[in-house]
């Protein structure tokens, strides 16, 4: 059979030693690749590179396909991205999968029945990094949840379950708080579920969901989560299972897959040979079925986890009366090649079937088209800069400012209103939300009135800092309401 050709990073820290153990034992297991390295991380960001990967290491990703990275070392200081977001974004890769799995009694753990996979969006939520200061108090980070985007996730995390013969898929939002961009991901995740009758599904408040994750993650199967829940509770849950360490982790695109372990670089642990590879070694072989190689993942995993049986381990999960020898990177890895072609007797040994991709994109069936809304423009929120008194003063000041069609109906405070009407207990800072609506209930507005209220604004010298339209889709209400 042809080889595939791969690209591969070694990183930086204990990253070079992890993947010459990961390669060492796909090369045992018969993995049939070719390999075009390339360099990332620390020395690139150094050399004056931002993003720490150069823009001609991204030809490589485009003619493989597939990137098998090793962990780097952001340099500490402002101005340097982040190489994985940078990568994610750039080549779409918009699923993040975690496999969480115990292996009691040979690694410690108080769930020894865990096997959860979590599936996280991985493109959008706060992760898109645009963050604002706009006072002298207050700093803004905006949260993006789109349709197309989140019909992705979902839809990738019911077919992995179909296609990995899992029982149940489980999403968790916020929904109860952010009931515009949790609320669009839950509502979606509910119209794709009745698609996929063969699977059960569930939706739990992310707190109380955390919570039941961390008591009794048996009891999961399959989650999926927005961006930031999805990248806590995946560390959360690779921990309690036995150790962030073991954890690889796939982010798939439509065209490019990468494949990592979830944990850094640890460069103290640098060149001492003393680092645990199997985290990226795992990643490795959702690499291999990934790319159709299902046999010799396989061979590889069953003999990592005969390994693991054996009690062949290295210092970071090493127990006296568990493990029965410690042993440097390079030795774990010769420990896994020794035992190639053999199966755990107590572990549940693995199968991938001939032909399974798992993390092949399923053609014609991602992002459904939305029907057109009816959009109208019925108000707009103007955000101030200001500090010169109380709210009421405030609103006497702003409410000046109402006419050409246009009304003040409120003022909110960090999300509560605190005029007309506000309690004199609450906190203000300076970072206050005027909404403006039409003087006539149910007609909407022009761009040419807001731009001259924002002018009146100005003549008032009144710090407007944004504005955010406020409009409805199909009669419905598309912005928030203030606590009151």
């Amino acid at each position: 059979m042809a080889n595939t050709p791969i690209t591969v990073a070694r990183g930086d820290g204990i990253g070079p030693e992890i993947m010459d153990a990961t390669l060492r034992i796909l090369e045992g297991a018969g993995a049939r690749l070719d390999i075009e390295e390339i360099e990332i991380g620390e020395k690139v960001y150094l050399a004056g590179n931002p993003a720490g990967v150069a823009p001609e290491a991204f030809e490589s990703l485009r003619r493989t396909k597939v990137f098998l990275k090793a962990p780097i070392t952001t340099p500490q200081g402002g101005g340097y991205k982040s190489l994985n977001v940078t990568v994610r974004k750039t080549f779409g890769l918009y699923a993040n999968v975690r496999p969480c799995v115990s292996y009691h009694p040979f690694v410690e753990t108080k769930h020894p029945l865990m096997d959860v996979v979590i599936v996280r969006e991985n493109e959008e939520d706060v992760y898109g990094g645009i963050e604002y200061r706009q006072t002298g108090q207050v700093t803004q980070c905006l949260k993006l949840i789109s349709r197309p985007g989140t019909e992705k996730i979902v839809r990738y995390a019911f077919e992995y379950a179909r296609r990995n013969n899992r029982r149940k898929v489980t999403c968790f939002t916020k929904d109860n708080i952010m009931k515009i961009t949790d609320g669009l991901f839950h509502k979606i995740f509910e119209e794709i579920a009745p698609e996929y009758t063969d699977i059960e599904n569930e939706h739990w408040i992310v707190d109380i969901g955390a919570a039941k994750l961390a008591d009794a993650p048996e009891n999961f199967d399959v989650l999926v989560l927005p961006n930031l829940y999805g990248d806590v509770l995946s560390d959360v849950a690779a921990q309690i299972a036995g150790s962030v360490g073991l954890a690889g982790s796939a982010n798939i695109g439509e065209s490019i897959a990468m494949f990592e372990a979830i944990h850094g670089s640890a460069p103290r642990r640098a060149g001492q040979n003393l680092a645990n590879p199997s985290g990226l070694f795992l990643g490795a072989v959702m690499m291999l079925v990934h790319i159709g190689q299902t046999d010799v993942a396989e061979r590889a995993h069953n003999a990592w986890l005969k390994t693991m049986e054996d009690g062949v381990h290295t210092y970071d999960i090493y127990k006296e009366g568990v493990s029965r020898e410690k042993v440097g990177t390079r030795e774990f890895a010769e420990a896994v090649v020794a035992r190639t072609g053999q199966k755990p007797e107590r572990l549940k040994a693995v199968s991938y079937k001939a032909g399974e991709s798992g993390g092949a994109t399923f053609a014609g069936r991602m992002a459904r088209t939305s029907v057109a809304s009816d959009k109208e423009t019925v108000g707009v929120d103007v955000y101030l800069d200001w500090t010169h008194g109380t709210a009421n003063d405030l609103g006497a000041a702003v409410s000046k400012l109402s006419g050409d069609g246009l009304k003040l109906t409120a003022i909110a405070n960090r999300g509560v209103k605190v005029y007309p009407g506000g309690a004199t207990e609450t906190f203000c800072s300076d970072h206050w939300r005027c909404r403006f609506v039409s003087e006539t209930e149910g007609r909407a507005i022009t761009h040419a009135q807001i731009t001259q209220l924002l002018s009146r604004f100005a003549d008032a010298g009144l710090d407007f800092i944004k504005t955010e339209n406020l409009c409805n889709f199909d009669g419905k209400p598309g912005y928030s309401h203030a606590q009151e």
